[in-house]
């Protein structure tokens, strides 16, 4: 039976659900407040029925929300993350737990507010970026407070589909953005002297070559480029199928697992000249494969190790870092080369839909937002363009014949 008690504006409804397992008796509470205007008559009629759901409520399951959240985020980790997400997903919220438990794991789910979290992310705000040796290297990134947030409102939720609670308090919760940054990209005219100096690369370092060459004709992730196989190649249309990625764990090692997105499964059409060079870049593998006879392994993946295992994804970036260095090169990171690849695709006139399937992006605003000033920048020339058109600057302009609206 549920009892009500009025405090100062507003009305505690509590039911009794019970005892614990250590004998202690269980009670949910819920706060109703009256709308302004409403007279006494009403306001009776509608606390008594408030009362009569939130009994309700109760006895559908309700009374999972006096657990902790860390009893409960710990049963959300075996009873959904691991069937459902992606191990590298789960290892940062598993990432986020030490901070996220100090804070809040104490407190019954149905206590924790959107001003509980607010101040969460205050003091992440402050907090110390600490290495493993437990030495402070700065403060915590807004993306690494995001995904602290993240975790929460994930655990959240799944209780919310489980009915055991009655909101998620991290939807109005505000988070840090990250600070306005340029990319480091390479220019076109870098881009052309890199798979120069590609050519005169040993041969112990033609399967590093082939790819970089691959990452800027592609735009694949790093994952998906180490995770590609030979049949994934379609060598009579010139097609290569993005169907898996390589990823490393301290605990698993190297393990194979699917794209990041639905639409990160997709097919890129190869130019000539790059399906060319992974034929020659087969050849030259079958031929070593040969030379290494029974301590080879076949894995079937176009990047390996010297035995023929799957390469390891630190590997194509310790490369290139003594490659620039060899030869003078800028350094950028091995994701700059799709930022160059979605870049190209821009400023080459491809529209949004289209860069955002080659990409694998799951939606369009991804895209948009992501590569927002290439677009502005790539909308500035064509207005440029038309504006010599128009007052006849290039020389080999010529009228249309006609124009329709």
């Amino acid at each position: 039976m549920a009892t009500i008690r009025k405090r100062g504006n507003s009305y505690q409804i509590r039911v009794f659900c019970g005892y614990d397992t250590s004998g202690n008796q269980v009670e949910q509470t819920f706060t109703w407040k009256p709308q302004p205007g409403m007279t006494a008559n009403q306001i009776k009629k509608e606390v008594n029925r408030q009362a009569v759901l939130f009994e309700e409520e109760c006895a559908n399951g309700q009374i999972v929300t006096v657990m902790k959240f860390q009893a409960f985020a710990e049963r959300w980790f075996k009873e959904y993350a691991e069937i459902k997400l992606k191990t590298q997903t789960i290892r940062w919220y598993h990432n986020s737990e030490a901070r996220v438990y100090k804070a809040i794991g104490h407190m019954r789910m149905d206590k924790i507010t959107t001003r509980t979290l607010q101040k969460f992310v205050s003091e992440l705000v402050k907090a110390d970026k600490l290495n493993c040796k437990g030495e402070a290297i700065g403060r915590l990134a807004p993306k690494t407070i995001r995904n602290h947030i993240a975790f929460i409102s994930t655990v959240f939720d799944y209780a919310l589909k489980q009915g055991m609670v009655r909101d998620n308090p991290c939807k109005n919760v505000t988070l840090p953005s990250d600070p306005e940054k340029d990319r480091s990209i390479y220019t076109l005219e870098e881009v052309q002297k890199m798979l120069d100096l590609f050519k005169s690369e040993s041969e112990a370092n033609y399967k590093f070559t082939v790819f970089f060459t691959l990452a800027v004709f592609t735009g694949l992730r790093r994952g998906e480029l180490l995770g590609l196989e030979w049949k994934d190649i379609d060598w009579e249309h010139q097609l290569l199928k993005v169907v898996r990625t390589s990823e490393w764990t301290k605990e698993l090692g190297i393990y194979t697992d699917t794209p990041k997105t639905k639409s990160s499964r997709r097919m890129l059409k190869l130019p000539a000249d790059l399906l060319a060079e992974l034929r020659r870049y087969r050849e030259w593998q079958n031929a070593y494969k040969a030379k290494l006879g029974s301590k080879w392994v076949e894995c079937d993946r176009l990047f390996t190790k010297i035995n023929g295992e799957p390469m390891g994804i630190r590997s194509p970036y310790k490369y290139f870092e003594k490659f620039c260095a060899r030869t003078g090169m800028r350094f950028v990171s091995i994701h700059s080369f799709r930022h160059f690849n979605a870049s190209a695709l821009i400023m080459n006139g491809v529209d949004v839909k289209t860069v955002q399937a080659c990409l694998g992006h799951n939606d369009v605003n991804t895209t948009l937002s992501i590569y927002a000033h290439s677009f502005q920048e790539a909308q500035a020339r064509a207005m440029i363009c038309v504006a010599d058109y128009i007052t006849g600057k290039k020389a080999d302009s010529q009228a249309p014949e006609s124009a329709s609206a």
